[in-house]
């Protein structure tokens, strides 16, 4: 979405209901967390991470959680986020058991202490959500 033509707002507009159709409240909680202290931040995660690229329509939002939560683990020490985008994921359709798996398969490329906080984290978002025990 983003061309020479088109506005700040409306890449924010844009941002805001990917966001929404995505994380639903998780995602409006973290941004309004930030307005207070980093406006800006919080603008650029939405217009730019979600209505620029989360909008693309080359992967589906499924596939875009997969890659997410991949890289968050990786990553490690992003549990907040790793929350946030484990409930997303759950929205646009991953199961319990797909999540689970993608951690799994994570342990190989970057090891299991990042691997197991991951675990930890889905299994808070798990109960929240009253999907324990898994099957």
């Amino acid at each position: 979405m983003n061309d020479a033509n088109t506005t700040r707002q409306e890449r924010l507009d844009q941002g805001m209901r990917v966001l929404e159709a995505v994380s639903g409240e998780n995602g409006a909680k973290v941004i309004e967390s930030l307005a207070e202290i980093a406006p800006e931040v919080a603008h650029q995660v939405v217009a730019w991470a979600y209505g620029d690229i989360y909008a693309r329509p080359e992967l589906a939002p499924r596939d875009r959680q997969l890659v997410t939560l991949g890289m968050l683990t990786a990553l490690g020490g992003a549990e907040p986020q790793l929350e946030v985008h484990i409930n997303a994921a759950l929205n646009v359709g991953l199961t319990p058991q797909e999540i689970v798996e993608t951690f799994l398969h994570s342990t190989v490329y970057c090891g299991f202490p990042r691997a197991l906080n991951a675990v930890f984290t889905a299994k808070k978002v798990f109960a929240e959500r009253g999907l324990l025990p898994l099957a």
